[in-house]
């Protein structure tokens, strides 16, 4: 069996892979990288990063973004998040934004990755999946980037907070929040929150 086909059987439709990855079923892995991007067995992403593309009746299956973030950084500690999730608060937030927000440990900055922007951004901490109160927290910090009126949003918080569970909003504005948001949720909650809470 040639090394480029032993290469071919470890592929799985799906998958995306690091060139280090793949370098350990083959003994001139640019090579056959290349010959495979061109047949089309496997379809580059970014340096060093392929996908195994899986066929849909309606062609080619783009990488999912789980399985993208997760060879890119090498780690399952991170979370997907977008500023079109905070329109389903009930604030009347309208904008949609062509982003994907990506928490980690690791990596900072955009990245394009198969022709789509990730926006990664260093956290020292963020929850496991979004979660009402987390998705609150975080509009008040990002209020700066996004295109609605800061003002407005803000009183539609404060309007809004006292409908969430406070300890866990607290909780969530503590364990997430930067400094400006804790302060904004102390001020909001300190009525509805046992002391032991705040």
């Amino acid at each position: 069996m040639t090394k480029l086909r032993e290469l071919k059987q470890h592929l799985r439709p799906g998958r995306v892979y690091r060139r280090e990855e793949l370098a350990h079923w083959s003994t001139a892995i640019d090579r056959h990288l290349k010959r495979l991007v061109d047949e089309g067995a496997l379809t580059k992403l970014a340096a060093g990063l392929y996908l195994c593309p899986r066929d849909t009746v309606f062609g080619k299956a783009p990488a999912e973004d789980d399985e993208l973030v997760t060879s890119f950084l090498k780690d399952h500690r991170f979370l997907l998040a977008s500023p079109n999730a905070y329109n389903s608060l009930g604030l009347g937030t309208t904008q949609l934004y062509d982003q994907t927000v990506v928490y980690n440990h690791k990596r900072h900055g955009r990245f394009s990755l198969g022709g789509r922007t990730f926006d990664f951004r260093v956290k020292p901490a963020f929850p496991k999946k979004l979660t009402g109160e987390f998705l609150l927290v975080d509009l008040v910090n990002n209020l700066d980037r996004l295109a609605e009126n800061r003002i407005d949003v803000l009183a539609r918080v404060k309007e809004r907070a006292p409908s969430y569970d406070a300890p866990r909003l607290w909780r969530a504005a503590r364990d997430y929040g930067n400094v400006g948001t804790k302060k904004f949720f102390a001020g909001v909650l300190s009525a509805d929150m046992p002391s032991h809470v705040r």
